[in-house]
């Protein structure tokens, strides 16, 4: 019973602080200090040209380094009619889409919503959605939280010197947290 105590009180002495200080990196990793990010610019980056699912630009507007990975923002410019994502599911995030200007059509689950200028849509984890551009233009914020590896995807396609396949985009989904199971939506 001794040596119980004796481990009861080290631990104590130990994991007590141990825990602290990782409440302190937590703190640490997380941007302490508010930041402006101006009209037509991206916080990190700069314009993102996507490749493979749509020809769009993305600014990364709030980063997940920014939140500690709690949350990430981004803003959307939409050049491709009739193009947008595959059917998918983000495991682990809710997105929510607030439409600035320009029409979309999304699919969450079996429903479909027509989204104008002033509308938003939440699409919850774990739930199969696609969206396709209506308009010749658009521009939508896109919030993700948690913030995932959403931003990583983004970023990778980007930067890629050639227009992707559906196997490397699928691919680059996988790496990134998402899962394709299924084809882009079609305009109706």
């Amino acid at each position: 019973m001794k040596r119980y105590t004796f481990l009861t009180v080290i631990l104590s002495l130990i994991g007590y602080p141990l825990l602290a200080l990782s409440k302190i990196k937590n703190s640490v990793d997380r941007i302490n200090k508010g930041f402006k990010i101006s009209a037509g610019e991206g916080r990190k980056y700069g314009h993102l040209t996507l490749k493979g699912v749509n020809q769009n630009v993305l600014d990364v507007k709030i980063s997940g380094s920014d939140t500690n990975g709690d949350l990430a923002i981004f803003e959307q410019t939409s050049l491709s009619k009739g193009r947008g994502t595959p059917l998918h599911v983000h495991p682990s995030q809710d997105e929510i889409f607030y439409v600035i200007e320009g029409s979309y059509l999304f699919k969450v689950g079996e429903d479909k919503y027509h989204l104008t200028a002033g509308d938003s849509i939440f699409l919850p984890r774990q739930v199969p959605h696609a969206w396709t551009q209506a308009a010749d233009k658009g521009k939508m914020l896109v919030i993700l939280q948690p913030a995932g590896k959403l931003e990583n995807f983004f970023v990778n396609v980007a930067g890629l010197d050639h227009e992707p396949s559906a196997a490397e985009i699928a691919s680059e989904f996988s790496k990134n947290e998402m899962q394709v199971v299924g084809p882009p939506l079609k305009l109706e």
